[in-house]
């Protein structure tokens, strides 16, 4: 089979959709079957990635008119003819506006749709205009969890037969690291060895003020621990920094800026607890990389959340900073419970992996050049 896959996401820092287009191009090409993947771009990709896919996969730049543009309408469906793909995947909600070959489309979540103040006004105007339209024209769409499959079907009215769910998974390089190698990691960003971890962007959806005044109450009765946030600053956060300067515990909160993987699966491997307190996910990954890593979860309650965590993760109300606070100091002050949690989440990080997204994304394009062969002889 030859399959195009949508290189955009791997032309700027990796982040979610970043991170699971290069494993599923890299699982699908390691495959047992033989398949030719090509990773198409108009522009460069990141030098990290073209050192990284060196003889695993294709990377292909493909060259755009400079004054129109025009890479979906017009540059790769042009590409897409001359490569004769059989399948393209549209990793992060785009796909061609012609239909030149079967397509399928991952949605990762509704986010843009649901929560659109949680978002810049631009992308929330964009996605309302092309999402919609891009779900109608996919031949079969991919859903990173159930909760978003009935998102998709209810609130773009998709029919379900058309949308199919396939988990991700953490990377295989999220595992339990030394201590020794964490201390040295942890000295390098100032960050002390009794710590509370969150890791993702700092943006509205987080629901991170929460996190923050859950922290000050614990923190009465636990001096020096530090609350560490780990990833980029996003956008829309005047609410959070508000509530972080009136925070009395403010002095202990440590932000790192964009880790390196080495440096996130080290806080990972040795924070006391990893807290994501996130009102809407479509899939969650840092919850599973931190279980990956050995660390116990405490994470909103919320539907993909529990669907990615199962019972491996304490589950939350994202709306009470109280409860979230009770449940940080019960699995700090509960050594038994703890190593319950570290337990559990290790094994059920193991329930996912990038060769299983592969192949079960491989049985979607199947079906989806079907339906194509089907409608086009109709």
């Amino acid at each position: 089979m030859r399959i195009g896959i949508d290189g955009l996401p791997l032309t700027q820092s990796l982040a979610g959709v970043g991170h699971y287009t290069l494993e599923l191009a890299t699982a699908l090409q390691a495959g047992v079957n033989g398949d030719e993947v090509s990773v198409v771009s108009p522009r460069p990709f990141l030098n990290s990635i073209e050192s990284i896919a060196a003889n695993r996969l294709r990377l292909t730049t493909e060259k755009i008119n400079p004054i129109t543009g025009r890479w979906w309408s017009i540059g790769l469906p042009r590409y897409l003819r001359r490569s004769m793909v059989d399948i393209f995947h549209g990793t992060n909600f785009e796909i061609p506006f012609q239909s030149v070959c079967p397509t399928v489309l991952t949605i990762h979540d509704l986010s843009l749709l649901l929560y659109p103040e949680t978002h810049d006004r631009r992308r929330v105007w964009r996605a309302r205009r092309r999402l919609p339209l891009m779900a109608r024209k996919a031949t079969m769409i991919i859903t990173v969890s159930e909760a978003v499959r009935r998102e998709v079907h209810e609130v773009l009215k998709i029919p379900v037969e058309k949308i199919q769910t396939v988990h991700s998974a953490a990377r295989e390089l999220f595992r339990p690291m030394e201590p020794d190698d964490c201390e040295r990691i942890r000295t390098r960003l100032n960050i002390t060895d009794d710590f509370i971890l969150y890791a993702g962007t700092i943006e509205p959806r987080k629901n991170l003020p929460v996190l923050v005044r859950a922290f000050a109450e614990i923190s009465r009765s636990k001096p020096g621990l530090q609350l560490v946030f780990a990833g980029q600053k996003g956008w829309l956060m005047d609410e959070f920094y508000s509530v972080l300067r009136q925070s009395p515990a403010s002095k202990e909160v440590v932000f790192t800026g964009y880790l390196h993987d080495e440096e996130l699966c080290a806080l990972y491997s040795s924070c006391k607890l990893f807290v994501y307190p996130s009102r809407y996910e479509g899939f969650g990954f840092p919850p599973l990389e931190a279980m990956a890593c050995g660390a116990p979860v405490i994470a909103g309650n919320i539907p993909s959340i529990q669907e990615v965590t199962g019972s491996a993760a304490t589950l939350v109300s994202p709306q009470s900073w109280r409860e979230l606070a009770d449940s940080m100091l019960e699995l700090l002050e509960d050594a038994e419970l703890r190593r319950q949690m570290i337990v559990a989440g290790l094994a059920r990080a193991k329930c996912f992996s990038w060769s299983a997204t592969a192949e079960q994304t491989r049985a979607v394009y199947c079906e989806a050049i079907e339906r194509f062969n089907r409608t086009a002889a109709s």
